[in-house]
């Protein structure tokens, strides 16, 4: 069995056949049919070209978390000698970290097929069933957004990740019977954003868990010399560092940055990045010397306009008009972070560097209302 089929991979896009063969699809009914997939399974789910290349394929090209890294070499050798299934691994932490890269990494290393599903998508046991009696000896099941698993399902998952096996209800009434049916060792892979909705008893059968930290900017300027060597960059390296201070401690982040800026140098510069070009790109994008977009600067001018807080996170949502979740999910966690931010039980507070920030940025954003937002009794840092 090929690498690409096990580990559930797609040809590159645009790939071609080879000259002198037609590529046809298989009439409907046809022996040669492969079945069907289960519902949310994506053994071969399509990723950009951008991401099939920049993802990494092994512990060695990986970048950063390297505590995480150094856990899973150990668990992943034992297993290995133990002729076990690797025990089951929890991956938790904002998004854009590497959790799906990882989960790609880890089947990767074990030599075993890489199956992906999302929370979301497993709305009823029939679902899972189908997933994990297509689940061979050792493989990895990669469920994204496990906190949002349906109830009936997670307790289906209880004896599946505990005794390798699911009673399956027939028929209903008087007539109904379960049937016991085995799975082969698996390990299962969740990644959430949000840990702390997890129930007690699914997160205690994780053997495995790893939270995985923003990178710092000296990581995530390795991670854009590599992503512009594989994409044939070239970039200069004060303009890197510029583009890894600013991309909120991220990787998606970085990469996308990069990317968008590489079409304003091919544009601008023959495909040339420099400092100049580089913050000309991030300008373009919204992105100031903080890393912060303009979604982060209106939940602070938010803040702000309201005295600095504490204001709870349904009016930020009202206000800013972005949903309560991803507030909470993609925004929040780096504006704590990096001090802009503080969270108390009454609610949202803006910090000192909030307001020293928005203050020096209002030029930046040609805003003359921001300009007035600091002048005004009352709005003086907490």
């Amino acid at each position: 069995m090929s690498d690409d089929r096990r580990f559930g991979k797609s040809s590159a896009p645009g790939s071609k056949a080879p000259k002198g063969s037609k590529a046809s699809s298989p009439p409907a009914g046809s022996k040669g049919l492969p079945p069907p997939e289960p519902p949310g399974v994506l053994p071969g789910q399509a990723l950009a070209e951008d991401e099939l290349t920049l993802r990494p394929q092994s512990f060695d090209e990986f970048i950063g978390q390297k505590k995480v890294v150094e856990n899973l070499r150990v668990y992943i050798e034992a297993a290995r000698n133990r002729d076990e299934a690797l025990d089951h691994i929890l991956f938790s932490g904002p998004p854009g970290l590497g959790k799906t890269t990882l989960g790609h990494i880890v089947a990767h290393e074990i030599g075993t097929e890489f199956l992906s599903t999302s929370g979301p998508v497993l709305e009823k046991p029939a679902d899972l069933a189908g997933i994990l009696t297509k689940l061979g000896k050792f493989d990895v099941l990669f469920i994204d957004e496990i906190h949002r698993v349906n109830v009936a399902v997670e307790e289906y998952l209880y004896s599946a990740m505990e005794d390798y096996s699911i009673d399956i209800l027939i028929d209903q009434g008087p007539h109904a019977r379960s049937i016991k049916i085995d799975v082969p060792p698996f390990t299962l892979i969740g990644a959430t954003t949000r840990e702390g909705l997890l129930t007690t008893p699914f997160r205690a059968r994780f053997g495995v868990l790893e939270k995985l930290d923003f990178y710092r900017p000296e990581e995530l300027l390795e991670v854009i010399r590599r992503s512009a060597k594989i994409l044939k960059i070239d970039v200069d390296d004060p303009a890197a560092e510029i583009i890894a201070r600013r991309s909120r401690g991220t990787p998606r982040e970085a990469n996308r940055y990069l990317r968008r800026i590489r079409d304003l140098a091919q544009v601008r510069s023959h495909g040339r990045i420099t400092v100049e070009l580089a913050v000309e790109g991030l300008r373009m994008l919204g992105i100031d010397d903080s890393g912060l977009d303009a979604m982060d600067r209106r939940i602070l001018r938010t803040l702000i306009r309201h005295g600095g807080g504490p204001l709870g996170l349904k009016t930020i949502a009202v206000s800013v008009g972005e949903t309560e979740d991803t507030i909470e999910d993609v925004y929040e966690p780096y504006l704590i972070q990096q001090a802009f931010l503080k969270k108390t039980p009454r609610g949202r507070v803006a910090a000192r560097r909030a307001f020293e920030h928005l203050e020096a940025s209002a030029e930046w954003e040609h805003d003359g209302d921001q300009l007035r937002l600091f002048k005004k009794e009352g709005h003086s840092p907490p």
